[in-house]
């Protein structure tokens, strides 16, 4: 390796496990000193072992590297203050805050309960917040500072049956443009990845719920053929560390969709069409021209059945 980051210290949010723990070894073999966070709960958030957390930091101290472990909880602001005042503790500052930790309670949202739905988002979130808010304020002070989020083609595109998921994600895609704007002027980047690889997380994914979905007629976004090289969590870690380095001092505010050998920057949300005139719409000319001229080309992600009467709908002309 090139100790590209030799002398800079990290926070690594579910680092025990999948591309957390991938992002923990890289940065470790890369110089940095590492607070590997992980509570060791299962995917739905669930219970809680040292044991994960133990195991990554033991790995990158038997590999010559610098580590401690971290139990706490990114869904508490007293768990995101603790990990960074133990990177601060034990290593002198915080120069990097990696936010990987998330937990998945997928159901159909006219099925969710509020449990569910708060405790997706307060993990996810409000874990960024928890973490972002003690990291970021002596990142100001220092003039320094990286930031990586996690975000998730779910929020970015929307998955069935993830909605506490999918709001959440999207919520960190808005996050993380605007801590790049609050922080940059302060040399301190805020970047996101939306990841791509097979981990215990989308491993746990009912089959059921896939089941519902294509019995409903939901169609899951489509899927890319199988890529040549194998989609892990190792694939995702040199973008995220990279983001990390001080060759990205310039690339801020921005998110990428990263998976085997693919890299890309995300298209950030703009006009694609529009209709314009002096003055107010009228509904008549809005039923005239929105589904005509505006959404011309744009398909519906989850359209009903085509046997099921549907206001408004034209009907299908019989064959012949």
């Amino acid at each position: 390796m090139t100790d590209r980051l030799k002398g800079r210290n990290a926070v690594v949010t579910g680092a025990g496990r999948g591309i957390g723990r991938s992002v923990a070894l890289l940065l470790a073999q890369e110089g940095a000193s590492v607070v590997v966070n992980d509570p060791g709960g299962n995917v739905d958030g669930t219970s809680h072992d040292n044991g994960p957390a133990d195991q990554v930091a033991a790995e990158i101290k038997d590999a010559g590297g610098t580590a401690v472990a971290n139990y706490d909880s990114v869904a508490t602001a007293e768990g995101g203050e603790a990990m960074v005042r133990q990177c601060v503790d034990a290593f002198g500052r915080i120069d990097m805050l990696i936010n990987v930790a998330g937990i998945l309670r997928d159901r159909m949202i006219f099925n969710m309960s509020e449990e569910e739905w708060d405790a997706v988002y307060g993990v996810h979130l409000k874990g960024h917040f928890n973490t972002i808010k003690p990291a970021s304020m002596l990142m100001r002070q220092q003039r320094y500072g990286r930031i990586v989020n996690f975000s998730s083609i779910s929020g970015l595109r929307g998955i069935s049956g993830q909605s506490n998921y999918g709001a959440a994600k999207a919520g960190i895609a808005g996050l993380t443009r605007v801590v790049a704007r609050d922080l940059g002027r302060y040399a301190v980047t805020c970047n996101a990845i939306a990841p791509g690889a097979q981990t215990r997380m989308i491993a746990q994914i009912p089959q059921a719920s896939r089941q519902i979905r294509a019995k409903a007629g939901i169609q899951e976004p489509a899927r890319p053929p199988e890529p040549v090289v194998p989609m892990t969590p190792e694939h995702v870690a040199p973008m995220t560390v990279w983001l990390c380095t001080d060759d990205a001092w310039n690339v801020n505010g921005k998110i990428f969709h990263v998976g085997g050998g693919s890299v890309s920057l995300a298209h950030e949300e703009h006009h694609i069409q529009s209709i314009e005139k002096d003055g107010k719409w009228t509904l008549k000319e809005l039923a005239a021209l929105v589904p005509n001229q505006l959404m011309a080309g744009i398909p519906n992600p989850a359209p009903p059945p085509p046997d099921l009467d549907i206001p408004g709908r034209p009907a299908v002309k019989p064959a012949g």
